[in-house]
């Protein structure tokens, strides 16, 4: 498998590491539930670990800004779908102009390849 692949991948589970982490940071009650609180960091610390392979091949202004970008998206999605948390029109408008973002600079950004 060429390398920048196997980055691809393992930014994309950094990214899915970061979302289930935030997950558990919300569970853990400001870190006063000893069980989220230990999954929340071993959630953290693999997707660091999954971040820094990606690092390989991918630059890390455009690697931290999808896993960042993508990460808040995704998290934003949780916390609606499981917390049962709203947002209103700019909260939508701001994550769609993170996803334009994201999508702009994979797509046209020659640093990006």
């Amino acid at each position: 498998m060429p390398s920048h692949l196997i980055s691809c991948f393992a930014l994309a589970g950094a990214i899915l590491c970061e979302v289930a982490g935030s997950s558990f940071l919300q569970k853990s009650e400001q870190f006063t539930k000893l069980g989220p609180t230990a999954i929340m960091a071993m959630f953290y610390i693999a997707s660091f670990y999954l971040l820094s392979i990606a690092l390989k091949t991918i630059p890390l202004g455009i690697a931290y800004a999808v896993w960042g970008g993508l990460g808040t998206v995704l998290i934003t999605l949780v916390s609606v779908v499981i917390f049962r948390q709203s947002l209103d029109a700019m909260a939508f408008l701001g994550i769609a102009l993170i996803v334009g973002g994201v999508v702009i600079m994979n797509a046209f950004s020659s640093v990006s390849h």
